[in-house]
């Protein structure tokens, strides 16, 4: 693969197709048999997870349920894992909320369509490998950011609050939750603090019974029967119609792409990195390697669809990708299985959807919340880790909470660089190496014309300096003081690259100037050892042809005999 250009399309190649090229796929009856069981289970657990995601961000529960179904298909049909489950999920809960309040329905359609073309862009240019690299306390910060930022929402509705409108802002919305505290209707918190037991319970002693879907049956069950008041989505959204959608394409305006593009970023970043999050969960459970490229690209596609026909964005949902795994899946049709089984939900018992509480809906979404933010992992980041961690960590999570998940997302990811380029700083470096040179000279390593280049050595005519490390816009600098603190000129100067993996053009650069002073004090420069890479790339740039081919020598030994003609 090229870095600089697009993915192979051999590279791109989507799991499912494996099940009728590839020699030695063996599917079989017996494995369609597991899928279709695996993905009937996954439908039932995807099925009030979809409905209770769309509301929180400010859906409808039909946007949840269509969403689960077009990305779910998409993803499964078109993706890099074979277990992969797609829809809506936590992560993207507070940024569409934001989005849609900011910009209505429509502006969400368009951000998450240019994500959508990000994600694809992602995929065909190869960073799928990169995505998964930004740094632990910056997913972190923000996952636990968004937990806490799911919890507050559900507030209202959990404990039946008469609240008209909550306020998107964190810290309004809690001052109404305190101003409206002796609203709290007991039946709406009874079965909102059920659901959460029956939850737990199961998880504790019958984990592979889909908890969410069994407390949010029984409590629907329980209230219809027994005539508790307690608001559902009926009477707040009104009935799920027994239709699927039709597409619809928005009509988008340049003015419109630029207010949503911030915020088309964000969704395609989280959507890269929780669909591979959970891509890289499901090979640890099972030994199977996924294709992030590929993933990102069905990712892409799946987005696009979904808002396409009326549903929100989408992603990898690790809980159910994993409740896919444990329920026998072998291939990506039972995802596709898992998108039928809503469909047959919506097209026979779609109008029983609307008697589910929105009690319940509140108490699966506040276990997600709990599940999300990761209490237990976020205190130890900050007693264990280094102190540039811990301010990263909770930089993110205080701008995900109090500021804007976007914004967070943003500065999380500039974090993310700076970290990566002071580490890269750190393990860097440019040093002489005449005295290590005369050892190795001493010790036998190099032996030839031993004794003559010790003596070119200790005349002091060559210096020698190694350098370590990528040779980019970081390290450069160290290059520019090297002259300056030579005290005497000598006849050349060799530049040891055995240790530097790979340069940038800012890297090129340093040299050309380096190589300039040199010509200016009359030193000759000498380069050895150099990588593929490097060596590549200065050839490119012409480099090679300034500093004179005679002077890139393949081995130390022979540039210190070189210094002496």
């Amino acid at each position: 693969m090229n870095y600089l250009g697009f993915v192979k399309l051999q590279n791109l190649v989507p799991r499912m197709a494996e099940l009728f090229y590839k020699k030695g796929a063996g599917y079989s009856l017996n494995s369609f048999g597991k899928d279709c069981v695996s993905g009937v289970i996954v439908g039932i657990v995807a099925m009030p997870l979809a409905m209770a995601f769309s509301i929180a961000a400010g859906g409808t529960p039909a946007q949840g349920l269509y969403t689960a179904i077009v990305a779910g298909f998409c993803v499964s049909a078109l993706g890099g894992s074979r277990y992969q489950i797609a829809g809506p999920t936590g992560a993207f809960v507070v940024i569409i909320y934001d989005v849609i309040a900011r910009h209505g329905m429509g502006g969400l359609v368009v951000a998450a369509i240019i994500a959508g073309i990000m994600l694809i862009i992602m995929g065909l240019f190869g960073l799928g490998k990169f995505i998964k690299y930004i740094p632990y306390p910056v997913t972190t910060g923000f996952t636990t950011g968004i937990g806490l930022l799911i919890f507050s929402q559900q507030i209202k509705d959990f404990f039946g609050l008469d609240i008209a409108k909550s306020s998107p802002d964190f810290v309004e919305k809690w001052m109404q939750h305190f101003s409206a505290a002796r609203t709290i209707d007991i039946t709406t918190l009874g079965v909102g603090l059920v659901t959460i037991a029956i939850i737990v319970v199961l998880r504790r002693f019958a984990p592979r019974i889909p908890g969410a879907a069994v407390g949010v049956l029984a409590l629907t069950l329980i209230c219809y029967f027994s005539k508790l008041q307690t608001p559902t989505i009926g009477d707040v959204f009104g009935d799920i119609r027994a239709t699927l959608p039709e597409p619809h394409f928005p009509k988008i305006s340049f003015s419109m792409v630029r207010d949503v593009f911030p915020d088309a970023f964000s969704i395609a970043l989280l959507a890269a990195i929780e669909s591979l999050l959970s891509a890289v969960v499901a090979d640890s459970m099972t030994g199977d390697r996924h294709n992030s490229n590929t993933e990102l690209v069905a990712q892409g596609v799946g987005n696009i669809a979904s808002v396409i026909f009326g549903g929100i964005p989408a992603t990898g949902a690790i809980a159910r990708t994993a409740t896919n795994i444990k329920s026998g899946a072998v291939s990506p049709v039972s995802g596709i299985i898992h998108s039928l089984t809503l469909v047959l939900f919506i097209l026979f018992l779609a109008p029983a959807a609307s008697m589910i509480p929105l009690a319940c809906l509140s108490a699966v979404l506040m276990v997600v919340s709990w599940d999300m933010s990761n209490l237990g992992r976020f205190i130890r980041i900050i007693k264990t880790a280094p102190k540039s961690d811990v301010s990263v960590l909770l930089t993110t999570f205080v701008l995900t909470v109090l500021v804007d998940l976007t914004f967070a997302v943003e500065i999380g990811v500039l974090l993310a660089l700076i970290l990566f380029i002071r580490r890269m700083i750190e393990i860097a470096d440019i040093k002489p190496q005449n005295n290590d040179i005369i050892t190795e000279l001493a010790m036998g390593e190099i032996e030839k014309n031993t004794e003559k280049n010790i003596r070119a050595l200790y005349r002091e005519d060559i210096d020698i300096y190694e350098i370590a490390g990528p040779f980019f816009f970081g390290v450069a600098d160290m290059l520019q003081s090297v002259l300056l603190r030579l005290e005497k000129t000598p006849k050349a100067v060799i530049l040891r690259m055995r240790a530097v993996p790979a340069i940038d053009s800012t890297g090129i650069a340093a040299l050309e100037s380096f190589l300039m002073n040199c010509n200016r004090r009359k030193i000759r420069l000498i380069i050895t050892e150099i990588c593929p890479q490097p060596k590549s790339a200065l050839e490119k740039a012409g480099f090679t042809d300034e500093c004179g081919r005679e002077n890139f020598i393949d081995t130390i030994e022979e540039a210190i005999e070189a210094c002496e003609v």
